[in-house]
């Protein structure tokens, strides 16, 4: 499967193991117009693992355009409340970044990335 989208929401973080793990938002356009004539989009939530997850969250920001390439996973768990909780994502292969190259988040020391970093 390969689809295109923009980049809403990047979080990155290292498993106790230290694998490194992003997660992504991708807003991808449906293909068709609503009712008001204007396109509606989904919101893909993507997981990206080792280099892919360093590489992408180096070089991606909040509205780049990205291609991923993946297969589609369903894992539940219980949440605080005691209710099962079921998660549809791609899980991440590989990446394509479309548009004009992005600097790394080192040598942007001027401007503030539009990502989230967790710990």
């Amino acid at each position: 499967m390969l689809f295109f989208g923009t980049a809403v929401i990047i979080t990155h973080s290292y498993t106790p193991e230290g694998k490194a793990v992003s997660n992504i938002t991708l807003a991808v356009n449906r293909n068709f117009r609503n009712h008001g004539g204007g396109y509606d989009a989904d919101f893909v939530q993507c997981t990206l693992w080792k280099k892919t997850a360093e590489n992408t969250v180096q070089y991606c920001r909040k509205g780049s355009i990205i291609g991923i390439t993946g297969r589609i996973q369903t894992r539940s768990y219980d949440n605080h409340e005691g209710k099962k909780v079921y998660v549809t994502e791609v899980v991440a292969e590989g990446v394509r970044f479309v548009g004009p190259k992005q600097s790394s988040l080192t040598q942007e020391a001027a401007s503030e990335p539009e990502m989230i970093k967790t710990q």
